[in-house]
């Protein structure tokens, strides 16, 4: 199994991974990016050419596009990556919890369905993808969103927001549905169980002093990380993680990432004047 990650530092500071076998060129994409600039609010898919001309020039067959969860802080390219590469999505089964909240944030009328069936699967606890050559073991991993989702692929977790560089820590846990205690339990009891050799593959890297990282291990996010290490007890971390969530900013993308990616990455339908629109609920927050 090979990895290959594109890091989209600077803008959303995320990172998309191609999982692939090179052997059968059976693959995945996990947390692909649309690209949205704020300042003409325009997207672009610069992010999404980089994937699908290394799946191309790779030769290789995607078999699935997984999202981790319903991110906040940039619009998936999911949506754009199916339309491309005629490969069906899949989620964590709460997608349909965090639909439902913001199906009400966002004042949608009944064309939009809080069932997740906007997605080709909804995944569970336990399931397991086939990708030809690969298999995918899906662990459900709540606290930071209630639909997190690590997938088990090989010696590697692709663990989305919910487990950081050890100096950055863990996810934050203030969004509607998220819990420090689930996220104590969800890395604690579930993602240090694997043996310490276990890579890591982060979603996010938000370096200061340091180059931009995205793979670490379980043995090391036990022993160093800076929020999480093996040592801290329960009452401990969730008093740590709820003072620190308390000072942090929303996310600067979070309307637009979440109107969109509740609904699989389609973008809104043009009006009568053949204009797209993203809503902004004033004073929600």
């Amino acid at each position: 199994m090979e990895i290959e990650a594109f890091a989209d530092e600077g803008r959303t500071w995320t990172v998309t991974y191609v999982v692939y076998d090179p052997d059968s060129k059976d693959a995945v994409v996990i947390d692909p990016v649309l690209d949205l600039d704020v300042t003409p609010w325009r997207t672009s898919i610069e992010s999404i050419e980089h994937i699908t001309d290394f799946i191309k020039n790779n030769e290789l067959t995607v078999h699935w596009i997984l999202d981790t969860h319903v991110h906040a802080d940039h619009i998936t390219g999911a949506g754009e990556l199916k339309k491309r590469l005629h490969a069906p999505m899949a989620i964590g089964a709460n997608i349909r919890r965090v639909q439902e909240v913001f199906k009400q944030a966002f004042n949608l009328d009944d064309k939009f369905r809080a069932d997740g069936s906007q997605f080709d699967r909804l995944l569970n606890d336990g399931d397991r993808l086939s990708a030809g050559s690969l298999t995918i073991n899906v662990l459900h991993t709540p606290g930071h969103t209630p639909a997190c989702c690590t997938y088990h692929i090989g010696d590697a977790l692709f663990c989305g927001d919910v487990l950081f560089m050890p100096d950055i820590g863990v996810a934050r846990c203030d969004f509607p549905g998220g819990s420090p205690e689930d996220l104590y339990r969800s890395i604690k009891e579930r993602l240090y169980s694997f043996p310490h050799a276990t890579r890591v593959m982060v979603g996010h890297d938000y370096p200061n002093k340091r180059e931009f990282q995205y793979q670490t291990t379980i043995g090391q996010s036990k022993a160093f990380n800076c929020d999480l290490p093996n040592s801290i007890n329960a009452e401990a971390f969730i008093a740590r993680i709820r003072e620190r969530d308390s000072l942090l900013p929303a996310p600067r993308l979070l309307f637009p990432s979440l109107q969109v990616n509740i609904n699989a990455g389609e973008l809104p339908e043009p009006e009568n004047n053949e204009v797209a629109y993203l809503k902004v609920p004033l004073n929600y927050l």
